[in-house]
């Protein structure tokens, strides 16, 4: 009976293979919004029945490399199959990404042309997935052996990356380059060594990021890895026109370039700019001379500091009123000092209001502190409780004596205890007499009878 359980038993929980583990696990992760790098959230996905005008699909690869294949043989996809693709030469391995409508979309957003696509060959194997694990086993390898060769060669290049293709027959070798490298010489001794066809493909510092990906400074994923896949250059312009302190640290990113975000706002800067006059000019009033210092663009307000003999002094001005006075200027007219407040204030926006308290930093310090009160009150009120007991003990010293020449005088006339007695308001401490004279006045009480 025993060994029909454990047949049982094991026939009920089958063992998963590896190939299969392998599956279930990509499967899972690309269920989950974000799992891997430039990830398109499809939100089509809930609307049943929509009528397919395409065949297109997306694929991702290693990192950020992500290809459209077309799928001529209608075969049955979801998000995070992993399929054989074709490929030049042999076929390569991916995993699907992006399905249905939205896929046109992201071509249009990677700026590609709508020509002639690859095609997906079938789902993975078994033994295609094997093939597939083992290439990847070795890129790390290769990318250590490939640097200290260019190292040998003396190439001013960077190996920041390798890629094997899904069938072993091919890589790609990532770099970056500030000049043209001379690599005929690596290709040959690559070649060699790895057995392989060799492809090399240039990028930049900030491609590089993405395909490393990483957190910025804002607590978020970089964008280079999250969403952005075509990359603008940035200029220090950007951030002068946000009035944004020129601290190469802070604007650099982890690429060591410029950050990508700089950009995302330098367009609504620069059309709230348009009402603002030049910061070089000097505002020329009757009693000083003021000098631009500051501006806040969203609040069109503009700072000015001037000298007195006293001290120095800074004058708060709406746009209109600078634009005035600098009219004014030009005619020759120097105006009064003008009231520390705009004249035109602004309208109060509907600001984000801290209702909770959840800004609070000290929010979960409360709690502490009333403790610490309620201990300090305790600690406080221990040496009082202290000193009550210290001036009760001599008043239970003084009733002593009296309770006991009472009992003498009971047992001298052998007279029950007299009920006239005040009552104590302190209960007087335990007197090691009192059972013996209870002893004492037993047999006496049995005489009597």
């Amino acid at each position: 009976m025993s060994n029909q359980t454990n047949t049982i038993h094991s026939n009920s929980t089958p063992r998963l293979t590896e190939t299969e583990a392998i599956e279930k696990r990509i499967k899972h992760s690309a269920q989950r919004s974000g799992s891997e790098k430039l990830y398109a959230y499809n939100w089509l996905n809930d609307i049943k029945n929509i009528p397919p005008t395409h065949k297109l699909v997306e694929v991702r690869f290693k990192n950020t490399r992500k290809e459209f294949f077309e799928n001529d043989t209608n075969i049955a996809l979801e998000v995070g199959d992993i399929v054989a693709v074709e490929a030049q030469p042999g076929h390569d391995i991916g995993v699907v990404s992006l399905i249905g409508e939205l896929v046109p979309e992201q071509i249009k957003k990677n700026e590609r042309k709508n020509d002639t696509f690859l095609k997906i060959y079938r789902k993975a194997r078994p033994s295609d997935i094997e093939k597939w694990e083992e290439a990847k086993a070795l890129e790390h390898k290769t990318m250590i052996r490939t640097r200290q060769i260019a190292k040998n060669l003396k190439l001013n290049m960077k190996i920041g990356d390798v890629e094997y293709q899904g069938d072993k027959t091919k890589a790609i070798f990532y770099y970056i380059a500030d000049e043209r490298v001379d690599f005929r010489e690596l290709i040959k001794i690559l070649a060699d060594e790895f057995k392989i066809r060799i492809e090399m493909r240039q990028i930049g510092a900030r491609q590089e990021a993405g395909r490393i990906g990483g957190i910025g400074p804002c607590g978020r994923d970089l964008c280079c890895s999250s969403f952005m896949s075509n990359f603008v250059s940035v200029s220090t312009h950007a951030a002068r026109v946000q009035e944004i302190s020129l601290n190469p640290q802070k604007l650099a990113g982890q690429c060591g370039k410029l950050k990508c975000c700089l950009n995302y706002e330098y367009a609504s800067y620069v059309d709230a700019r348009k009402k603002f006059p030049e910061t070089n000019i000097a505002l020329e009033f009757a009693d000083f001379r003021a000098t631009h210092i500051k501006t806040d663009v969203y609040k069109q307000t503009m700072w000015y500091a001037y000298k007195t003999k006293d001290a120095s002094h800074i004058l708060e001005l709406h746009v209109n009123q600078v634009s005035e006075i600098i009219a004014q200027n030009k005619n020759g007219i120097k105006p009064e000092k003008p009231d520390n407040k705009p004249q035109e204030p602004l309208q109060a926006l509907p600001d984000y209001d801290n209702v909770v308290g959840q800004e609070s930093l000290t929010r979960f310090d409360k709690r502490k502190k009333n403790k610490n009160r309620n201990k300090q009150s305790q600690n406080n009120n221990a040496p009082q409780n202290h000193s009550n007991q210290n001036q009760q003990q001599p008043n239970d010293r003084a009733q002593k004596p009296q309770q006991n020449n009472q009992q003498q005088a009971h047992k001298q006339q052998n007279q029950p205890k007299p009920n006239n007695q005040p009552q104590q308001l302190n209960k007087p401490p335990h007197n090691k007499n009192k059972n013996r004279n209870k002893f004492h006045n037993k047999p006496k009480q049995n005489d009597a009878q």
